[in-house]
């Protein structure tokens, strides 16, 4: 395929656009779009007309034709693809699709256009990566504008500087004039400034105050008056506890605060305090805790069933003090037949088939032990669960994309199993490159766009009886369906597959059974709607 040209012309004949992809004469450019109004006539359903030497396929846009013009030995079908690729990106750069909105983003179309022909052939790219490529910054600019910036204030700095030495020596010439005190001036203001000052010099009567025959009252005061722009000895002390800070700290606050003023979202250092815990979870204050841990990997399809459903669990023990070590750990399980259980290769595999008790093949070992920071445990019992039954999913998720002139509207609506409480939902769903945010018309729960990944986020802290379904509505400008896939979903619940629940704790060795606490969860590790 070879495209000649791309244009947008007018109903009237007029061209408002028109790009040039071989080599030809200008002239011969305006020849042929200058029959083209006369070639199409009325009443005809094609959008191709053959001339002689050249092939026109246009496409309606409203009172304009989007118009290429190629030779006829071009694949039609590949030149419609490309002429459908093009009208799809006019109305994202010139919402208004007359002649003056198209006139007044002429030259970002231009750019749209070179983007999908090169050299006259179609490239292999998508509506977004069109205008991501358009839409690229200049580091290298961005980098000369902050250094010009920056050399801007430092040359101010030195300024200030400036006019605060000379009104020092301004000041010091008026106490220089005063008489009594030549001798003392000339040994340094700036000295017996600081030292009648660390003397706490004043008129209180204290030191070398006044009545102390000196008559250095007023005098001393107006030596310890600091002058204009300069600031005081307790504003410059550096402050108790910080170490030594590098000289061009001032330079990169001024970077970091042009890219806030960009708008980047700029996440700040901070210094972990003393006694932090490395960890989010709380600290162990039972003697023995047991943990059922299970990780949800699901794939939807958006057309409805299951393309994946996995369910990976483990139970995992933590004890503090060895006394609580020779123990048995007895455990029910649910009526989940989908199931199966798998014990770690030291337990007692017997023992556990037939009284669903968790204990060690040697009755004389102990149990590891570790400290309360320990969060890692021993893995007692592993599970694993496999389903198509999409009953079985927690949370499902439809989302409906529909367009309408230029613009889309999604509607997205969730609907939870009555089997889990849900916590901390997060349902993301990507966007094509947008210039503002989404218009969100209306939601349960609360939205959040990430500009830097064109992510929409859609939360709902608590998923219970009350609110088994939701849904959301939002409108962009028009893009494809396939845009707003794969959906991301995550979020926690106590309850878990396998309803698995420790019944007891046995010791084998006498005395009192051990306290104990346990914890379940059911964690997402990848949940996605593709």
């Amino acid at each position: 395929m070879v495209v000649l040209a791309a244009s947008i012309v007018g109903k009237s004949g007029k061209v408002l656009v028109s790009r040039q992809f071989v080599d030809m004469s200008r002239i011969r450019i305006e020849g042929l779009l200058a029959a083209f109004p006369k070639l199409i006539g009325t009443g005809k359903q094609h959008t191709y007309v053959e001339t002689e030497n050249v092939r026109y396929v246009y496409q309606p846009i409203e009172a304009l034709y989007l118009l290429l013009v190629t030779n006829k030995q071009s694949n039609i079908l590949e030149d419609l693809d490309t002429l459908r690729l093009l009208s799809k990106l006019v109305p994202e750069y010139s919402y208004s699709l007359d002649e003056e909105g198209i006139c007044k983003h002429a030259f970002e179309l231009i750019f749209a256009f070179d983007e999908v022909i090169s050299l006259g052939h179609k490239e292999s790219v998508t509506v977004a990566q069109v205008k991501q490529y358009c839409e690229m910054e200049s580091h290298e600019e961005k980098l000369h504008k902050l250094v010009m910036q920056s050399k801007i204030n430092e040359t101010k700095d030195v300024m200030k500087r400036k006019a605060s030495e000379i009104d020092k020596s301004k000041i010091e010439k008026n106490r220089s004039d005063k008489g009594g005190f030549g001798p003392l001036t000339s040994m340094g203001s700036g000295r017996i400034e600081n030292s009648f000052s660390d003397l706490s010099i004043s008129s209180s009567g204290t030191g070398f105050g006044s009545g102390s025959g000196f008559g250095l009252s007023t005098d001393v005061d107006s030596f310890s008056t600091k002058p204009k722009g300069r600031p005081t000895a307790s504003a410059t002390a550096p402050p108790k506890g910080l170490g030594m800070k590098l000289g061009k700290s001032q330079k990169t606050n001024q970077f970091l605060e042009s890219l806030k003023a960009e708008g980047e979202v700029i996440l700040e250092d901070v210094q972990p305090k003393l006694g932090q815990s490395r960890t989010a979870a709380p600290p162990l204050t039972d003697p023995v805790t047991l943990t059922v841990e299970e990780k949800l990997n699901v794939a939807l399809k958006r057309d409805g069933g299951v393309s994946n459903f996995d369910v990976q669990g483990t139970l995992s023990l933590q004890i503090l003090n060895q006394e609580d070590a020779h123990i048995q750990v007895q455990v029910q399980t649910g009526d989940n037949q989908a199931i199966s259980f798998k014990t770690h290769p030291n337990m007692n595999k017997e023992l556990f088939a037939n009284e669903y008790k968790l204990g060690l093949k040697d009755l004389n070992r102990p149990f590891p032990t570790g400290q309360a920071s320990d969060a890692a445990g021993v893995c007692l019992l592993k599970w694993r669960m496999q389903s198509t039954d999409e009953s079985m999913v927690p949370l499902t998720i439809n989302c409906w994309p529909s367009s309408s002139g230029n613009e889309t509207y999604v509607s997205i609506e969730y609907e939870a199993s009555s089997m889990f409480d849900l916590r901390n939902v997060v349902i993301s769903v990507p966007l094509p490159a947008l210039r503002e945010a989404p218009s969100v018309s209306q939601i349960d729960g609360e939205w959040r766009y990430d500009s830097r990944n064109s992510i929409l986020e859609w939360s709902v802290l608590l998923i219970d009886n009350s609110n088994r379904s939701g849904s959301m509505e939002f409108v962009v400008p028009q893009a494809d369906s396939s845009a707003f896939f794969p959906i991301s979903v995550r979020f926690t619940a106590t309850e878990t597959f396998s309803d698995l629940k420790v019944t007891n704790i046995i010791p084998l060795k006498g005395g009192n059974i051990p306290k104990y606490a346990q914890r379940s969860q059911l964690i997402t590790e990848n949940y996605q709607v593709v």
